[in-house]
């Protein structure tokens, strides 16, 4: 995933906060949570707003999930996700995120989601919509 992250490189944020529950034995954000933070990112990019990036009887499912992890994560506090659109496909799209606390980059992760259809369960092409929506998403150096 390359260079330093730095959270002003994503175009949409988001915040969850941390609960006790979050925590581990060790006391840091068990690693399990991480996903639930993507997710946060994933679902206000691609649902988010006036309308939904998927149009109905289609919806979105992950293929792939590479996750990094930088730093610990310590509870209470809340985390920010930066999320942004690293490359689209026919179907596909691949997201890069990141997780910050008190601005610390803690995770990083590079997902795969593809458009399924909800009827045949099969992968659905992207709509013009959808692609014009998903270009804005992307990091301002992959747009140029």
């Amino acid at each position: 995933m390359g260079d330093a992250p730095d959270l002003d490189d994503y175009p949409v944020r988001s915040t969850d906060k941390l609960r006790y529950c979050d925590t581990d034995r060790q006391g840091h954000i068990n690693n399990a949570v991480f996903s639930t933070f993507l997710e946060t990112g994933r679902v206000d990019m691609l649902y988010g707003g006036d309308d939904s990036v998927a149009r109905p009887g289609a919806n979105f499912v992950i293929a792939r999930l590479e996750l990094d992890f930088l730093a610990e994560g310590k509870w209470p506090g809340s985390v920010e996700i930066g999320s942004a659109v690293e490359r689209i496909g026919r179907s596909s799209l691949t997201l890069d995120q990141l997780i910050c606390q008190a601005g610390t980059p803690i995770a990083r992760a590079r997902t795969v989601i593809v458009l399924m259809n909800d009827e045949t369960r099969k992968s659905q092409p992207l709509s013009e919509e959808a692609l014009a929506k998903l270009g804005c998403f992307m990091k301002a150096a992959t747009r140029a």
